[in-house]
């Protein structure tokens, strides 16, 4: 029996992104040939009518979606077809499905169960009396039921109640029934939660939810997952269900149509059914619901979050002094050239206990001996103390002083990357050129690190690992495409991500580079063991070739849009060298002169914008912050000061600030404008400085609540 058709997929996919029919089946079909969705995105824009990253990987996403479905009805209609069950009213029903929910509930009456008092009812014969529950006969049950006494029924009431248990199964099953308590529950239920008894002091963290109950429409996700964390350490009881009298009576309206003895005995199994079984059932499925809901948003939060943090100003081509500072344990020093590379490392000790007077000194020769132009001061302990010190110190030109975050760093210099880059030297050295490298090209050194690590996100502990991977690994990819990559100096971590690429073509592209020198244009790729045709038009256009003779190979263009530019250039007699940059000649241009079969409008539009600011960089120039010199805690705040702070984390109820001291504060949603904000990144982004407002401080629980309502910025 044939499944839904293409059209149908189409339609499934169309309404749940609401995007043109045609495109999505380009689309569909641009995946399936391997397309990736950077590459898709930025190089099929005529085939896709110009869709983004997001709407490409919303059709993905809902292809796959679809797949799911497809497999689960093909499961359903054999176990059916083996059972001899599957009617052609139902093989219908199935076919037309477009819900997992519906597809079950259609599947659930003939779902084989395990051994319940329904089913030892059944096989000891008690069905016809449950028949005559469920019409409610006008006859005595008493009378009915002795016909059914047996060894395992041995008296009229427990024959009744067997035939009330297997009443009770029917209505559960009933498809109608579900379906209308599954709009209550949707709509009118409860999540409330109660504390463990016996571990109030363990679950103070909780408190708020000690005695909580909000709408199932109104609660917010970030404290749903609130919820769900202290329901999984078994320090709070949740519950989520409509009134109980609501229920039944949607139940009773719907199958009560007399008022004879047997009506006594359907209430009863009405109550049965929805106490043991629908209630149950379906709590879980608004949990389940409330669930994935908010683990997709909070996906959501930690990739915008990882975006920004990835696409932070780089300071680019600058020779670097990184500090890693620290009290007893000393100042780690490291000198990165302007390409990151390690050319010396010490420690010095300038803070308490030592007070190492010739520490100042020793970094001003640094400075001297290897012409450093910036410094990188990592934000961990003894930043503030470091930064004060430096800035004493009279350099002999104009030194850049940095404050940069050190999240993740520790992590990243105990790993396999770090040890294979830095095999002769400590942790203490890897993680200070951590520090250096994510200013220099923060995108560069950070997608060396595991996302989860850095601590951008909103529980992203709580989410189910596969799903917040997936979702942080396609966001550095947008990353690393949007900004592309140095073929000859990327390493083999950031070429992993390029689109087409991975990990075993990245190794052996810098093995190619290593063996047999520089790649002098894209073409040369074609030579890497393993990159064949495919992976090269997926990666091509992502991968620059510095002082490439083709001015081209070190731009976004791809290679197959070549013959575009060489067609321009003829026109134009002008050469591919006068053409790059030419702003006056390039606007001068009607890209609708140069569209054929191959290349339509947006590809020469895109093409155009290229050629004129070939190898452009997204990201802007890295600026000098300075927090408040005489802020050094939280006892030195007090409510109403105006301070300047950077933003450090996102999560859907506010934004966190780094305000130069130990604690952040927190910006709630409510206090970013005047006017209402249903998400934090409509006011703010990750790193961006801002001037807000200590409106309380909690020195008990060292929190500091800031607003930017009334504060002009920067």
């Amino acid at each position: 029996m044939p499944l839904m058709s293409n059209t149908s997929k189409i339609t499934f996919i169309k309404q749940a992104t609401k995007l043109s029919d045609k495109y999505i089946n380009n689309c569909i079909e641009l995946i399936k040939s391997g397309g990736t969705i950077p590459f898709l995105a930025r190089y099929r824009k005529d085939a896709t009518g110009g869709m983004d990253e997001v709407e490409i990987e919303a059709i993905q996403n809902q292809l796959v979606v679809w797949n799911k479905l497809q497999e689960r009805k093909k499961s359903i209609q054999k176990n059916l077809k083996e059972q001899n069950v599957l009617t052609e009213g139902l093989n219908t029903k199935i076919t037309e499905c477009t819900n997992l929910i519906a597809l079950e509930d259609l599947f659930l009456p003939f779902k084989k169960k395990t051994k319940t008092n329904a089913t030892v009812a059944l096989e000891a014969g008690l069905k016809p009396i449950a028949v005559a529950i469920m019409k409610e006969t006008d006859s005595s049950p008493n009378q009915f039921a002795k016909k059914f006494i047996s060894k395992q029924f041995p008296t009229e009431q427990e024959v009744l109640l067997g035939a009330i248990d297997i009443a009770a199964d029917w209505i559960n099953n009933n498809e109608w029934i579900r379906n209308r308590l599954r709009r209550i529950f949707e709509n009118k239920a409860l999540v409330s939660s109660k504390v463990v008894k016996g571990k109030e002091v363990e679950a103070e963290k909780f408190s708020d939810f000690f005695d909580f109950d909000e709408s199932v429409t109104r609660i917010k996700p970030h404290r749903f997952m609130a919820l769900r964390r202290g329901k999984n350490l078994d320090l709070l009881n949740i519950g989520i269900s409509p009134k109980k009298a609501e229920s039944i009576e949607v139940i009773e309206n719907t199958l009560i149509k007399g008022n004879t003895e047997y009506t006594a005995l359907l209430k009863k199994a009405i109550i049965k059914a929805y106490s043991k079984q629908l209630k149950p059932a379906l709590e879980r499925e608004v949990f389940n619901n409330l669930s994935e809901k908010s683990d997709r948003l909070a996906v959501s939060i930690f990739r915008k979050n990882l975006e920004q943090l990835l696409m932070t100003a780089p300071l680019r081509n600058k020779k670097i002094l990184a500090i890693d500072p620290g009290f007893k344990s000393g100042c780690k020093l490291v000198c990165l050239d302007s390409n990151g590379m390690l050319k010396h490392n010490e420690t010095i000790y300038p803070h308490a206990p030592q007070h190492d007077s010739g520490a100042l000194n020793k970094i001003n020769t640094l400075v001297r001996s290897y012409k450093i132009e910036a410094i990188a001061i990592g934000n961990g302990t003894a930043s503030r103390e470091t930064e004060q010190l430096i800035k004493k110190i009279r350099f002999d030109r104009d030194i850049q002083v940095f404050v940069v975050s050190e999240a993740g760093a520790s992590v990243y210099s105990a790993s396999r990357v770090a040890r294979a880059e830095f095999p002769n030297y400590d942790v203490t050295v890897r993680g200070a050129v951590s520090i250096g490298r994510r200013l220099l090209d923060p995108l560069s050194e950070l997608v060396k690190i595991e996302p989860k690590a850095i601590g951008v996100g909103q529980y992203q502990h709580d989410i189910p690992p596969a799903q917040l991977d997936s979702g942080l690994t396609r966001s550095i990819e947008y990353c690393v495409n949007k900004v592309g990559v140095d073929l000859n100096t990327s390493s083999s971590h950031l070429l992993t991500y390029v689109s087409g690429i991975g990990p075993k073509i990245a190794e052996s592209i810098v093995l190619e580079r290593s063996e047999n020198g520089a790649f002098s244009s894209k073409e040369d790729l074609l030579k890497v063991n393993g990159l064949g045709k495919k992976a090269y038009e997926q990666c091509a256009g992502f991968v620059r070739v510095a002082d490439a003779k083709n001015p081209l190979d070190n731009s976004a263009i791809h290679p197959e849009s070549y013959p575009v530019v060489q067609l321009i250039s003829k026109k134009l007699k002008l050469s591919i060298h006068e053409l790059v940059g030419n702003k006056e000649v390039l606007e001068s241009i009607d890209p609708k002169e140069f569209v054929s079969e191959k290349t339509g409008l947006e590809t020469v539009t895109f093409v155009l914008a290229e050629l004129e600011k070939p190898n452009r960089d997204p990201r802007k120039m890295a600026k000098v912050f300075e927090f408040r010199k005489d802020l050094k805690t939280i006892n030195n705040l007090q409510v109403g000061d105006i301070v300047p702070g950077i933003i450090s984390n996102i999560t859907g109820f506010g934004a966190f600030v780094d305000i130069g001291i130990k604690e952040n504060g927190l910006i709630h949603l409510s206090e970013m404008a005047d006017a209402f904000v249903s998400d934090p990144n409509e006011i703010v982004s990750l790193n961006q400085t801002v001037e807000a407002k200590v409106k309380s401080i909690d020195l008990e629980r060292k929190r500091i609540a800031l607003s930017l309502k009334g504060v002009s910025q920067i």
